[in-house]
């Protein structure tokens, strides 16, 4: 049916389709297995902050050491100082508190390892989603029960998007432990559906 060449040229694309289609189903199904989405991640921290203590038992709402996950885009990691707030008094001789102490005394971070890191392309908006009434929790797991944080969650494009075409469903209301301050009206209502045009998490 075809010449020679024609006919080589042919087989040299089919078998180039179903090379790609071999790479890119294997690349959708090993890039959505835990071990690569992340989730379960669970990194040593140079101090040994316990969550589970600091809010459950102390009941320090998130929003203490979070200060700017209300209005920010971003939810920083606190200062030393936030941390000095209290230990300058409460254990301030503890061993496991001695990175703290000389970082407060030379000002210098603690280097903290990043544990929900996403892409540099992606763009999320903490106090967006904080002042729609949306729970810590409902991307954090239950913070106030583990003492080493863990990454509870994929944090991938799919999962947002789940959550954003029924937010009833995958989200948390906003709980008191958390101090963030929402008002009434707005947890009062039903949660609205999220944007799902690309633009709205890729600027």
């Amino acid at each position: 049916m075809f010449s020679a060449k024609t006919d080589t040229y042919l087989k040299r694309i089919i078998g180039a389709l179903v090379v790609f289609a071999a790479v890119a189903g294997g690349a959708f199904y090993f890039g959505r297995q835990p071990e690569v989405l992340d989730v379960g991640y669970r990194p040593q921290q140079p101090v040994p902050f316990d969550h589970n203590v600091h809010v459950s038992t102390l009941g320090i709402s998130c929003v203490y050491c979070h200060s700017s996950v209300e209005t920010s885009a971003h939810s920083t990691v606190p200062p030393t100082q936030t941390c000095m707030n209290c230990h300058v008094i409460v254990k301030r001789d503890s061993p496991k508190l001695k990175l703290v102490r000389e970082s407060h005394e030379k000002n210098i971070a603690l280097p903290w390892v990043r544990i929900h890191d996403l892409p540099d392309y992606v763009f999320f908006n903490h106090s967006r989603h904080i002042n729609a009434g949306i729970d810590c929790a409902s991307c954090h797991g239950e913070v106030e029960r583990q003492g080493v944080i863990v990454q509870k969650k994929p944090l991938t494009m799919g999962w947002c998007l789940d959550c954003h075409r029924a937010p009833e469903k995958y989200s948390i209301r906003t709980r008191p432990l958390t101090g963030v301050d929402v008002r009434p009206s707005v947890l009062e209502k039903p949660l609205n559906k999220g944007p799902q045009h690309c633009s709205a998490c890729h600027h």
